[in-house]
């Protein structure tokens, strides 16, 4: 069973405004993703409609999970306690598997969208680690608290409190938000180690990820990739770091290990899924018992067309917005053309 049409479109369907529900956005890191959503936001509602086939934003992303496994990680190393997810606070996963840990997480935010007035924890941090208890047994792992002694427990909740409270209040607001008639937007960024070979295996790269997605997402799914090499990732990965807890907290503003970047992020698989896709103009994803063909798009960034929407909006150059809304006008179309077809609207 293929849960995408292949064929081209029909004539009836030409000029005909559709919205793109699911976005994936997905490209390495520093490589222009949460710079293409800022922009995003700064257009009106009609300029996103018609522009680019966007509804009313809801954004997702998992780097806010990534910050606090490595926060969990750094507490527990600080107690003596078994160490989980990162065994530094510049080294990859300990278990490669974590990634699809992350994927889980975003499948249950999506799921609870539009659920207003969920009940505030008494404790943020027991409510994060048993999401996070959850989301790795989902993905085939074993529980990352189960050898944990009650005190080193009762100590990691007090260090992290705080920073899962701020998860917690980020995440309800954005749970609240009715998906109907939206754009959900979906981030994140996958890969392998420099010099890999292709298809990389189970738990790396964006094929074992996507195959991960719940089947709500994947049937309603386009992507847009940033394309960009891994060196120019590096190097624009060391450009937009802030230091300290403020660039760690950012998704704009956080720097990635140089280890990870060269042992996660050393290559990447999309563009190679793309072009053995066997259906042109899409990723093929077999997931649940089926194929999904998702329609992609693909933004070339190698040469820089985004980093400056880092800066404050008043000092963007009309050139560079108007190229770069050029270039994304022209990649939405194509995704909204596609989502089209895929529904026979």
């Amino acid at each position: 069973m293929t849960c995408r049409l292949t064929t081209p479109m029909p004539p009836n369907l030409k000029g005909v405004p559709t919205t793109i529900r699911i976005l994936l956005l997905l490209a390495l890191p520093a490589s222009g993703k949460s710079e293409i959503s800022r922009y995003l936001k700064t257009l009106s509602s009609a300029g996103r409609a018609d522009g680019f086939g966007f509804g009313r934003l809801i954004e997702l992303d998992d780097y806010p999970y990534v910050h606090l496994m490595r926060r969990i990680s750094a507490e527990l190393r600080r107690f003596d306690g078994e160490p989980v997810f990162f065994g530094s606070d510049s080294t990859p996963f300990l278990d490669s598997g974590d990634w699809g840990t992350l994927i889980h997480l975003i499948n249950e935010d999506y799921a609870n969208l539009g659920t207003a007035g969920q009940p505030d924890p008494r404790s943020a941090a027991r409510w994060l680690l048993g999401r996070l208890q959850r989301a790795r047994r989902a993905a085939g792992l074993d529980s990352p608290f189960g050898g944990m002694t009650d005190d080193v427990r009762a100590s990691l909740i007090l260090s992290v409190e705080e920073d899962a409270r701020r998860l917690w209040r980020a995440r309800r607001r954005r749970m609240a938000e009715d998906p109907s008639g939206a754009t959900v937007v979906i981030e994140f960024a996958r890969g392998g180690p420099e010099g890999a070979a292709f298809p990389l295996p189970d738990a790396q790269g964006y094929r074992y990820s996507l195959s991960r997605l719940s089947p709500e997402i994947l049937v309603d799914a386009a992507i847009l990739y940033v394309w960009v090499t891994p060196e120019e990732s590096r190097r624009r990965n060391v450009e937009r770091a802030w230091p300290g807890r403020r660039g760690d907290e950012s998704i704009l503003h956080h720097g990635v290990p140089e280890a990870v970047m060269r042992q996660d992020y050393g290559t990447d698989d999309l563009m190679w899924l793309i072009e053995h896709s066997d259906v042109p103009g899409t990723v093929r994803v077999e997931a649940h018992g089926t194929v999904y063909h998702l329609p992609v798009a693909v933004l070339d960034n190698r040469e820089d067309k985004t980093s400056f929407l880092r800066a404050e909006p008043e000092t963007w150059s009309d050139e560079a917005v108007g190229r770069l809304h050029r270039e994304l006008k022209d990649a939405f179309e194509k995704l909204t053309v596609a989502s089209a077809v895929d529904r026979g609207t």
